[in-house]
């Protein structure tokens, strides 16, 4: 009863009902319609066929009495064909004709109007079965003789039934085939229906790796769970990064809680002089700093990566911005003894945010301010920014000749927190290219990580230096025009201009 409770109540059940019902109601209808019609047009033309056998009787009675009308009946007799003649006598004998019986009721009625009546044929028993079906017109003539004219409607009722099983086995026809289609189709939806309830459940229960199954029909169930596991690999990519985030967070700052809670501590089981209570209150206060510039990464990134920023992608020139902060950052680079260097040969416009660019470039070049330091200390450190177009994208790369990172390190460096041993001794939090990151995905962009001088990974020498790369698409239309000077000269021109 469950199971049966459980079909019952399917939309592919309920739809199969209103089909089977509407197409049986329409074809119930149409059956009446055609049999009602033709069965008048059919009895219209019986009728005329009759009046037509009267009209030429009648004239035969007219030239030659009786006898001339009887031996016009008897020879039509002899004829082949469905129509229906009779001639009585005063005392109801049967002169000829024929007919083998006909109900008296029947022959009571002589005024000449149309009769529907049974009849037993000439030279068959009186039975029921020997009954046939005819339309009559009976005329009473001078002398008390009777005239019987009809014809048989036997073709009419072999039609009707025709028409009937027609109906019969359509209806059948189409209660089996509504049947096999609802099975077929009850069998496959419930199935498709049942294994993404089932994957459903099992994603429900924690199993984010699960993915609804795609059968390659590309029907709407298949673009359904397609769409469905795109939005699952987002939700599972997101609570990865927030499960990350959790256990960087209890271990990255954990460390700087527990070195502040220890100078606090110390602080009170001494008495400390006015200066020693004020740098053990500046240096809380610069950890303090760190922390909440920590989670302002932390927070930025999340907003960036949710898309929750505000951030309107507009026409932009992303060489204007690369020259803006590397103009900020060129006096820096020269204090430090960096040898920095900024080529933009073309006009590279973008749709993007120029504050969320503007601080993916920062991040990129303060990477390479901290980390980017060759090993010899012989070796002047050299930080190199270009701005090039290529294959309808444009491309911004970072260099520096320092020592790089690991082929197997580089895709694991771009997640939070993530610090390599090597830069252990720098200040930082691990967040900088997490930011570039969501920055860059956000611009439906990529970043690359290659050894300094290699286009890609295909020959990767992590001594080499490390050259980040964003990649972002041109704005439709623009495919980088070329300047005849850098934008970096400009710059350094305009500002010997004032």
């Amino acid at each position: 009863m469950t199971a049966l409770t459980r079909i019952l109540s399917t939309t592919a059940f309920k739809l199969a009902a209103i089909y089977l019902t509407s197409f049986s109601a329409l074809s119930v209808f149409l059956f009446v319609f055609i049999s009602q019609n033709t069965d008048d047009l059919m009895n219209k033309q019986v009728v005329q066929t009759v009046d037509a056998e009267i009209q030429g009787l009648a004239e035969q009675y007219a030239q030659n009495g009786i006898n001339g009308l009887v031996v016009g009946v008897e020879r039509r007799v002899r004829s082949p064909n469905s129509n229906l003649y009779l001639i009585l006598d005063f005392a109801g004998n049967v002169i000829t004709g024929n007919i083998a019986y006909l109900p008296e009721k029947v022959l009571s009625e002589t005024d000449g109007r149309i009769q529907f009546v049974s009849y037993t044929p000439l030279g068959l028993p009186e039975t029921d079965d020997n009954k046939a079906k005819a339309i009559v017109r009976i005329f009473e003539l001078p002398g008390n003789f009777k005239l019987l004219v009809g014809r048989d409607l036997g073709d009419q009722v072999h039609l009707k039934s025709l028409l009937g099983d027609a109906l019969t086995l359509w209806l059948v026809g189409m209660v089996v085939l509504a049947g096999i289609t609802w099975f077929f189709l009850n069998r496959r939806i419930l199935k498709r229906i049942d294994n993404l309830s089932m994957s459903s459940r099992q994603i429900m229960e924690g199993d984010l790796a699960g993915r609804l199954d795609v059968t390659g029909n590309n029907d709407e169930f298949d673009r359904l769970a397609s769409n469905l596991n795109v939005m699952l690999d987002r939700i599972e990519h997101l609570m990865k990064g927030l499960k990350e985030v959790s256990d960087n967070i209890a271990h990255d700052l954990k460390t700087p809680l527990t070195r502040m809670r220890g100078r606090v501590e110390a602080a009170l089981r001494r008495e400390l002089t006015a200066k020693e209570g004020q740098e053990c209150l500046e240096e809380t206060l610069v950890e303090t700093d760190e922390l909440i510039n920590t989670f302002n990464a932390l927070l930025r990134i999340a907003r960036v990566e949710a898309g929750s920023t505000g951030a309107q992608l507009i026409p932009l020139n992303l060489s204007d911005i690369v020259s803006d902060v590397c103009e900020l950052y060129e006096p820096v680079a020269e204090d430090e003894g960096i040898a920095f260097t900024f080529e933009a040969d073309c006009s590279a416009i973008i749709d993007g945010d120029r504050e969320l660019l503007a601080q993916a470039t920062v991040n990129l070049i303060e990477n390479a301010l901290k980390y980017g330091r060759p090993e010899s200390e012989a070796t002047q450190p050299t930080i190199k920014v270009a701005l090039t177009t290529k294959d309808e994208h444009a491309i911004l790369s970072v260099e520096d000749n320092g020592a790089g990172i690991a082929k197997a390190d580089r895709e694991r460096v771009c997640n939070r927190f993530v610090r390599l041993d090597s830069s252990r001794h720098a200040p930082g939090s691990g967040l900088g290219l997490s930011l570039i990151k969501a920055v860059v995905t956000l611009h439906h962009g990529q970043l690359q990580l290659t050894s300094a001088g290699k286009a890609d990974d295909s020959e990767s020498d992590e001594h080499s230096g490390l050259c980040a790369r964003i990649v972002l698409p041109l704005k439709q239309g623009h495919q980088g025009e070329e300047e005849g000077s850098n934008a970096w000269d400009k710059a350094q021109k305009k500002n010997a201009t004032s």
